[in-house]
């Protein structure tokens, strides 16, 4: 692999997209080999070679060859830094519910009808879903899930019930927690 040249990094540097291309593909093995070391729940791999590539831009903005460093190290540094950070902000608490929500499937104009087979399961879940529902969770956490799914707000559902919303809150999260199967 050869070095990255300073002509080429200053055309970079003034949006050249052929030079940003070639800076791409000279660091690109850096940022596959940290987007498979680092993981978190809610973070694709992807994801982390996106922030990766948002590092390298870093690193193409903001090197200095005075300082004596290659650029391929200084972008290696960098980019482990980006990915670092977004697995760092992934795992953070006030991510979780991202992390554990469930998607919403794409639509694309295709038939997307389940077929029995889809059906059957689909059903079976419901089923266990309802009956985790009514087994679990208190009649408190019911009445707030059943809220919450209707659309109401902490502070309606309060009202409703004759509660703070706090209280209101901390029941829904005690019942997504119990229906996720994360006790803690």
């Amino acid at each position: 692999m050869q070095k990255i040249s300073e002509e080429l990094l200053a055309q970079a540097r003034s949006g050249d997209e052929t030079a940003n291309a070639a800076v791409i593909a000279h660091m690109m093995p850096a940022i596959q080999k940290g987007a498979s070391l680092y993981q978190a729940p809610g973070l694709d791999r992807e994801d982390i070679v996106q922030e990766g590539l948002i590092g390298l831009f870093s690193a193409v903005r903001s090197y200095r060859p005075a300082a004596g460093v290659p650029f391929a190290a200084f972008a290696a540094a960098c980019i482990r830094n980006a990915q670092q950070d977004a697995c760092k902000m992934a795992l953070r608490k006030k991510h979780a519910p991202l992390n554990f929500s469930v998607p919403l499937p794409d639509v694309d104009g295709t038939d997307t009808r389940p077929g029995p087979e889809e059906q059957a399961i689909a059903s079976e879940a419901c089923a266990d879903a309802l009956h985790k529902v009514h087994t679990e969770l208190s009649a408190t956490e019911r009445k707030v899930l059943l809220a919450s799914v209707n659309g109401l707000s902490p502070a309606q559902t309060a009202k409703t019930l004759g509660t703070s919303p706090k209280s209101v809150a901390n029941a829904l999260a005690r019942a997504r927690r119990k229906l996720r199967g994360t006790q803690s």
